[in-house]
């Protein structure tokens, strides 16, 4: 048995005018199912003013899909964390980890949309340093009571949470990083490096040596776990994958570019707007189960991740197509990839 377990990404995100209850019955389903096949995480992200998309909000989501699993992890993927006040996100979490018994993961980042920076009361120049204030104050307002600091946008007054998570010290941190400098951070401020589903293979390993070496200069240890998101889908033959995947797939990225995720990316390896093929290559798990299993297992040997979260819908694809390839993953990738690992 390898040491490679799988997370179930919720994107959340519909055309605008979709019916969102409707929506939200596929999505519980589509977490039992998860949890049925033996999925180990459950994710969500976070975004505000989604146009030209509809998107739930994560909290209030992962909250209410607590109820569909007793088992998997409920993991923040990831909470923009610059945009918020740290007592507000250490009491939420405390307050989903109590809930879930202990289940939390923090996943946190910096965003890049210059819409939610504005709407927040705050700007992109800011990001890093409120990130790290954000960071530090949840930390000791998690381990520690009457908390004293001053930050930058908030004081905390001998402040103590309303609740403590359940976990001790506190939940896992994983922390987002997209650029050369944010994976140094990364290796500072979390218990470990969330890899971002956008960069191609070879831009991961520069970026994963980068990440060790500056853990060694640190004299940190590599984590216990090394988290990785890819897009997914597995179809019966590539072409079918391919054709199945492709208008959603497209329509999602030609967002993010609308969205500027790019800006966000490192250089050599920062334009969404490649063609379809081009942009699949070594950054997507896209074809038959054969080819998904010896994808998986190369990302497996090359870079050490061991823990791989999944994106299976995106916006506009039918419910019964994420069924499909939840099923058809658990049925023939995840044993193969257990066999070969």
């Amino acid at each position: 048995m390898s040491d490679l377990t799988f997370g179930l990404f919720v994107r959340g995100q519909y055309h605008a005018g979709d019916d969102m209850r409707k929506r939200f019955e596929e999505v519980k389903a589509q977490v039992r199912l998860a949890d049925q096949l033996g999925f180990s995480d459950l994710l969500t992200g976070m975004h505000y003013a989604a146009a030209p998309l509809q998107q739930y909000q994560m909290i209030p989501l992962l909250a209410r899909l607590l109820a569909e699993t007793e088992r998997m992890r409920i993991i923040t993927g990831i909470i923009l964390l610059s945009l918020h006040k740290p007592i507000d996100i250490a009491e939420q979490l405390a307050t989903l980890d109590v809930m879930s018994n202990g289940r939390v993961v923090f996943g946190a980042g910096l965003g890049y949309r210059d819409v939610e920076f504005k709407a927040f009361g705050t700007t992109a120049q800011e990001r890093v340093q409120r990130l790290e204030e954000n960071l530090l104050a949840i930390k000791r307002l998690w381990t520690e009571d009457d908390v004293s600091m001053k930050g930058s946008h908030f004081e905390l007054d001998r402040a103590t949470v309303s609740l403590k998570p359940m976990q001790r010290p506190h939940p896992p941190i994983w922390l987002g990083a997209n650029a050369d400098v944010a994976v140094r951070r990364a290796a500072r401020l979390a218990d470990t490096w969330f890899i971002n589903p956008h960069q191609r293979m070879d831009t991961i390993e520069r970026q994963l040596s980068l990440y060790k070496q500056a853990l060694a200069e640190l004299g940190k240890p590599m984590p216990g776990e090394l988290p990785l998101m890819r897009e997914i889908f597995v179809a019966r033959t590539r072409a079918e994958a391919v054709r199945l995947a492709r208008p959603y797939l497209e329509e999602k990225y030609k967002v993010y570019q609308q969205w500027g995720q790019q800006k966000a990316m490192p250089k050599g390896d920062d334009d969404l707007s490649l063609a379809f093929d081009e942009l699949t290559r070594d950054r997507f798990l896209l074809g038959s189960a054969d080819e998904v299993t010896e994808q998986i297992v190369g990302y497996k040997r090359r870079l050490g991740v061991n823990r791989m979260i999944l994106s299976v819908h995106w916006v506009g694809m039918p419910h019964s197509q994420v069924v499909d390839t939840l099923n058809l993953f658990a049925a023939e990738v995840m044993p193969k990839v257990a066999q070969a690992l």
